[in-house]
């Protein structure tokens, strides 16, 4: 596992512009888009940012959004064949970029070939025991079957059988031999821990290197590492105390997050993020577009593994809404080609470059130590410290300028300053760093 990579998160799907509903989901032959290869394009302006590593959505065959599995094992005809992602892959190889892949292992669609039979044969499908049925009970299709929170589409797999075992590791281990470096597992947080320890174990032993994340939205991050065997899970209590301590003017929230985080980074390494396929863009989360930079200037000095949603680095907007569909404006493709941003890259693009950059030459950062030094609803100060370096980052949302609190023997490396090297300008941002 590397402790220090820094993830793009990309959902291919929404990225390359695939249809929302596959044609002929589960038939193999048909019409094949080879949009995979197009992700190539994108790779050199990937590597530029400074970015270790690519995360991809799902790209198994789907029915529509691709957590609706139907044949995971078979590249979506909507993203291209085999031959494609093999060719991704080579291509991020030669930028030598690791390759993540979504995979979903709680549920899969209603046109799974198992749960079509079950559907067709009832009790007298040798796949019923494969999903958690009530055959007396009146459900969704005729009879009652437990779905991932209460949608129909998504039939949740029982993961007591040790064929769904032996499934679940040979799809990881399909995907390892085709390249794959890592996995996220969505919706990680929905599947016995005693699961998921079984399938970590058994893929160690296909690449014992293999970085596992799991997806987990709040609990017990520490237990949950320690009984699932996997190495990292997403951190949505940072994700949630960022963006709501900026809009709220109230650093104390972050404060406790960052305490959180703290006790958490002694544990284990977190997968920190500001956005992702399931989230509202952060440029439109935040009620003042001038704090977008004290976002990212929190998520790049963090203890943790850094990941950042395709889209973001060019500012994207998109408000995802709880209804059927209300992903469509936070997947849909980035506002910008990589020759546009090549010609003429926004300030947040280059920001992003600036602050990937200086995370990649402090590797210390992912397992630093992290303190509060000073705190009040509108301005907060931190440090991040490992042996003899140290970093303090200092935010402000006050309408009128601000001491840093850092001592004079650091150096300003990235930020909004005013004349005063010691004070930041209304609703400033500073990162000082003693090397």
């Amino acid at each position: 596992m590397v402790r220090d990579d820094i993830w793009y998160h990309v959902y291919p799907l929404g990225f390359l512009g695939a249809e929302p509903h596959n044609p002929a989901p589960g038939t193999h032959g048909g019409t094949v888009s080879h949009r995979l290869r197009d992700l190539v394009g994108w790779l050199d302006g990937t590597v530029d940012l400074g970015f270790g590593g690519l995360l991809l959505g799902p790209v198994g065959e789907s029915q529509s959004h691709g957590y609706d599995v139907v044949d995971p094992f078979q590249v979506d005809r909507r993203l291209g064949n085999e031959a494609d992602f093999g060719h991704l892959v080579d291509e991020c190889r030669r930028r030598s970029l690791r390759v993540a892949l979504d995979v979903v292992l709680n549920h899969v669609g209603r046109g799974h070939p198992h749960f079509v039979d079950v559907l067709a044969r009832h009790r007298d499908s040798p796949w019923q025991d494969w999903f958690l049925i009530d055959f007396d009970r009146p459900g969704y299709d005729g009879f009652a079957y437990e779905t991932f929170e209460g949608h129909g589409e998504l039939v949740k797999l029982n993961h007591h059988n040790s064929e769904v075992l032996d499934w679940a590791v040979d799809l990881a281990c399909c995907w390892i031999r085709r390249g794959v470096d890592a996995f996220r597992l969505d919706a990680a947080y929905a599947i016995p821990t005693s699961f998921l320890a079984k399938f970590a174990d058994r893929v160690r032993e296909e690449n014992p290197d293999v970085l596992l994340l799991g997806e987990m939205i709040h609990g017990d991050y520490v237990s949950f590492i320690e009984s699932s065997h996997l190495d990292t899970v997403t951190q949505y209590e940072l994700w949630k105390a960022i963006w709501s301590s900026l809009n709220d003017e109230n650093f104390f929230e972050l404060a406790h997050a960052l305490e959180r985080h703290r006790d958490f980074a002694q544990q284990f390494i977190s997968w920190n993020f500001l956005g992702n396929h399931d989230t509202t863009r952060i440029a439109t989360r935040l009620k003042d577009r001038r704090h977008l930079p004290h976002t990212l200037a929190v998520l790049m000095t963090l203890p943790g593994l850094t990941a950042i949603y395709a889209g973001d680095e060019q500012g994207a907007e998109g408000t995802k809404y709880d209804r059927e569909g209300g992903d469509q404006e936070i997947r849909r493709p980035p506002p910008l080609e990589p020759e546009a941003l090549l010609k003429d890259p926004p300030a947040i693009w280059r920001l992003h470059q600036q602050l990937i950059a200086m995370r990649r030459q402090r590797p210390w950062l992912a397992t630093g130590k992290l303190t509060v030094n000073h705190l009040t609803n509108r301005l907060i100060s931190y440090q991040i410290a490992s042996g003899d370096d140290r970093m303090v980052v200092t935010l402000s949302t006050d309408d009128a300028p601000s001491p840093c609190h850092v001592s004079d023997k650091m150096r300003p490396i990235a930020g909004s300053f005013a004349e005063d090297p010691q004070q930041l300008p209304p609703h400033g941002w500073g990162i000082w760093c003693k090397e």
